[in-house]
């Protein structure tokens, strides 16, 4: 067909240039191609000029929340680590206190177990005394009868006056006790 085409041309006289339009046909699609750049201009790019514009203002919002959001994050992590440091530093010196009055109540047991021994002590002691003078005492008497039995047997009379026989006693023990002293 293009052949056809090229041999009618030729057989007019011209050779036109099949690359070339004719002149009607560049008039008509420069009017459209001017019609359609005028919608494109003035409808479709500016709604796309608008929607590009929307999404960058979305896009820089969220970058702006994305670093607000950081920022939030960096003073938390911030305030818990000032939190956390405070919080060993309040275990630390809880466990301080703890053992200061760990030491307190053991000084203080101490304290009340020594005075509670020296309580008990001292009350052994007091009864350690009141039984020896009881002792003492029953000693004394059983002394006093057997001396005075004796020195009854000894004399060949029997002491019957109690006052004379304790005075006898008495004198008798108190110069053994001397005795004694003097020995040591």
């Amino acid at each position: 067909m293009l052949n056809a085409l090229v041999t009618n041309l030729a057989a007019e006289g011209e050779t036109p240039n099949p690359l070339i339009p004719a002149w009607y046909d560049i008039i008509w699609s420069g009017l459209w191609f001017l019609v359609i750049l005028v919608v494109v201009w003035k409808v479709a790019l500016p709604k796309f000029t608008a929607m590009l514009d929307k999404r960058s203002a979305a896009i820089e919002g969220n970058i702006a929340k994305a670093d607000e959001a950081q920022k939030q994050a960096e003073a938390a992590l911030e305030e818990y680590t000032r939190q956390l440091a405070e919080a060993r530093t309040e275990a630390g010196e809880i466990r301080e206190a703890a053992r200061e009055d760990g030491k307190k109540i053991v000084a203080e047991a101490k304290d009340t177990a020594s005075s509670e021994a020296a309580r008990i002590t001292a009350t052994a002691h007091t009864q350690i005394e009141a039984e020896r003078q009881t002792a003492l005492v029953s000693l004394r008497s059983e002394v006093g009868s057997l001396a005075i039995d004796l020195a009854g047997g000894v004399v060949g009379e029997t002491l019957s006056d109690d006052a004379r026989a304790t005075a006898v006693v008495d004198r008798f023990l108190a110069d053994l006790e001397a005795s004694e002293k003097a020995a040591q």
